[in-house]
């Protein structure tokens, strides 16, 4: 079966100069097997790029998707399989493009892991709801993700 190309008239262009966004991520909702949130957070940094705006990204995963941040052999052994994290390329590919990735503390935590149990680049929080909290005093948007 052939795909026909429709028309999309956009009747409220968005293009915005200056882009605050911090995601909370408490679990992983799945469009097809790409994680929500991760077609979200490249959803808005291509959107970033194409506007040329200045921009501060920051994910914090916490709760059912702490996992997300974990190496292979931690990965491995937290979700008890053998094939390493697959979530670990879109996370690089998301830093290359400016997010900042976070792990809540309390999370971490709760999971025993440790710094040496994370990815490179991802960095520890005191935990989700402070870091949260923080962020929009500062004046980001809070996107929440969930299922």
């Amino acid at each position: 079966m052939q795909s026909v190309e429709k028309p999309l008239k956009i009747d409220i262009p968005v293009v915005l100069r200056d882009v605050k966004v911090a995601f909370s991520v408490a679990t992983l909702a799945f469009e097809g097997d790409l994680p929500a949130c991760m077609f979200h957070l490249q959803l808005i940094t291509a959107d970033i790029a194409q506007w040329r705006a200045t921009s501060r990204v920051i994910a914090v995963f916490h709760t059912n998707a702490g996992h997300v941040a974990l190496h292979d052999a931690a990965y491995n052994a937290e979700r008890m399989i053998a094939t390493g994290n697959p979530y670990k390329g879109l996370l690089s590919d998301l830093m290359e493009r400016g997010v900042e990735i976070e792990l809540c503390g309390a999370t971490a935590t709760v999971h025993r892991w440790g710094n040496e149990d994370m990815l490179p680049g991802i960095k520890v929080n005191t935990d989700a709801m402070s870091r949260i909290s923080q962020l929009v005093q500062e004046g980001f948007v809070q996107i929440t993700e969930w299922s």
